[in-house]
């Protein structure tokens, strides 16, 4: 994996992802690593980071990767499907993302990320898929 210049992860961030804190640490076509610190503002009313935080992390490491691979041939990499399972919750600390590419088609790819918390504990594990069009 490569590490993002600085140009590069405050590129990267941007709208939704800067709102809620994505960081991009390192990545490759076939895996992505990010990260997101917990604030009161990501969690839902009982107190553990909102599940809507890990699909919008896993949709935007996928879609990047993606994007970063298939761009020199005209192509454009945005979400198809999107499912999450919460294992244990993240109540503090730093969301721990990696994406992992499992599949590379000509019009689909398929991503399974993993989420673990400060203790390196499995926390969600979502699969997304990625659907890669010409641009028009």
């Amino acid at each position: 994996m490569v590490e993002p210049s600085a140009e590069e992860r405050e590129a990267f961030a941007q709208g939704f992802d800067r709102l809620y804190g994505l960081e991009l640490l390192a990545y490759s076509d076939e895996a992505v690593h990010a990260q997101v610190t917990v604030r009161d503002e990501l969690k839902q009313p009982m107190g553990l980071v909102h599940g809507g935080v890990y699909a919008a992390i896993a949709e935007s490491i996928a879609s990047f990767a993606t994007f970063a691979a298939v761009a020199d041939d005209g192509n454009v990499a945005t979400g198809l499907a999107n499912a999450t399972s919460f294992l244990r919750p993240i109540t503090a600390g730093v969301i721990h993302a990696l994406a992992e590419r499992k599949h590379r088609g000509r019009t689909t790819w398929v991503w399974d990320v993993s989420f673990t918390d400060d203790a390196e504990r499995l926390c969600a594990l979502t699969r997304m898929t990625i659907a890669v069009r010409a641009v028009r």
